[in-house]
């Protein structure tokens, strides 16, 4: 059988992808990052194994800050959660924060 892993940021929907590919629910998915903990293989059919993994969040050089920005902290676990905030605001227009 061909491995096809499916890899991308936190909380994209790799395992729903997975589960709905599969018909059942052979994944784990929630709505906060790090529900799926460790590589998972699942057999899709005689030929694909889907291979599911963690989030990926790779190092830009960003500021730290950015990083809840890409889905890779919980909002729950942040102890600043205002700096992320902030830069979310600096990135809408504000005619759209205003309801304009």
């Amino acid at each position: 059988a061909r491995a096809v892993p499916l890899a991308g940021y936190p909380n994209v929907g790799k395992s729903s992808l997975i589960n709905s590919l599969k018909r059942s629910r052979a994944c784990g998915v929630g709505a906060m990052p790090g529900v799926t903990r460790c590589l998972q293989a699942v057999q899709l059919d005689r030929h694909i194994r889907l291979l599911d993994c963690p989030g990926v969040v790779l190092d830009s050089g960003d500021p730290p800050a950015a990083a809840p920005l890409r889905g890779a902290l919980a909002p729950q676990r942040l102890r600043d959660p205002l700096t992320p905030a902030c830069a979310v605001l600096r990135r809408c227009p504000p005619q759209q924060v205003r309801g304009d």
